[in-house]
């Protein structure tokens, strides 16, 4: 039982990318929308981000999930403000975006900056990673402070996920986004499989950002595939294809301490479980059940 992480202020989701992967579509095994998100609520979920398969009309998302007694934890909108010409159009596209999930009754919007981006590339992941300028980092700063009023103003909590590949990736670099935006507005969405891909420990980033943290997704890491992405310059579509990631409790972290971090700071939000696999390898259904089986081991629930 973990402090605080009770089911009256955290909710359990999990994202499609068990039944298919949303940048790379031939990580994919056939698997229609209803039956992912069937299976989301068999195996105990409240709630889901969503995917490429999702009906693009709120009202008939909004009531196949309803069926089901699901509710969306977060749509995905990619920023590209390090990127000049693509202002205005990143800013629109999240605009489109804040409306349709308030259309579908969520409170949460998360982003990631994919300007110059190496992580749908098929290169060399480490190598090939984006790093900022100075000009590049205010430009996303300023961006993103902007995009935090706009989700303000519509009752929306803005989280920011560091992501492998871009240039917000390392410790360091969600240390210097953090310490530019405002606390008000962008808030730390904590990918622990991306942080421990990244080198960097999960636990200290829980700890160190506590208050920040506005959204949380559980991702499991497989280290001896880590260390063969750094040491055979593999892509990040190979690491996955390879099985980088999998869910919480059948890799490497031990997110007890990384839970227990966010129970004693109060959060309150979605734990999303997560985890880049190939459905043709790893069954969806069995590693969702799995994944909610360690969280109900660990919470209690």
């Amino acid at each position: 039982m973990i402090q605080n992480l009770t089911p009256d202020r955290v909710r359990l989701g999990v994202t499609p990318t068990l039944w298919w992967n949303d940048d790379f579509p031939s990580i994919d095994s056939g698997i229609p929308f209803g039956q992912c998100v069937s299976e989301m609520a068999l195996a105990g979920f409240q709630g889901c981000s969503i995917g490429h398969k999702y009906p693009t009309d709120p009202a008939e998302l909004k009531s196949a999930l309803d069926l089901r007694g699901l509710r969306v934890s977060e749509p995905w909108v990619s920023t590209y403000f390090t990127i000049s010409a693509m202002e205005q159009q990143t800013i629109d596209a999240f605009e489109e975006r804040i409306a349709f999930i308030k259309a579908v009754g969520g409170t949460e919007m998360v982003v990631a900056e994919f300007g110059r981006t190496s992580h749908l590339l098929s290169v060399a992941l480490f190598a090939n990673r984006p790093i900022f300028d100075d000009r590049q980092w205010d430009q996303l700063a300023n961006g993103l402070n902007r995009l935090g009023k706009i989700a303000a103003g519509a009752g929306i909590r803005l989280s920011y996920h560091h992501h492998m590949g871009t240039g917000v990736m390392t410790r360091a670099d969600v240390d210097r986004l953090m310490a530019s935006t405002d606390p008000d507005l962008v808030h730390l969405l904590l990918d622990t499989g991306h942080m421990v891909f990244a080198g960097d420990d999960p636990i200290a980033a829980a700890r160190d950002y506590a208050h920040r943290i506005g959204h949380v997704h559980l991702k499991d890491i497989r280290p001896e595939i880590v260390s063969r992405v750094r040491e055979e310059g593999l892509s990040f579509q190979q690491g996955i294809e390879e099985g980088v990631f999998t869910v919480p409790g059948d890799g490497a972290i031990d997110f007890v301490p990384v839970l227990e971090a966010l129970g004693g700071a109060g959060y309150q939000g979605w734990l999303v479980v997560e985890a880049e696999q190939d459905p043709a390898k790893a069954n969806p259904l069995e590693y969702a059940f799995k994944g909610r089986a360690y969280l109900r081991e660990v919470l209690g629930w």
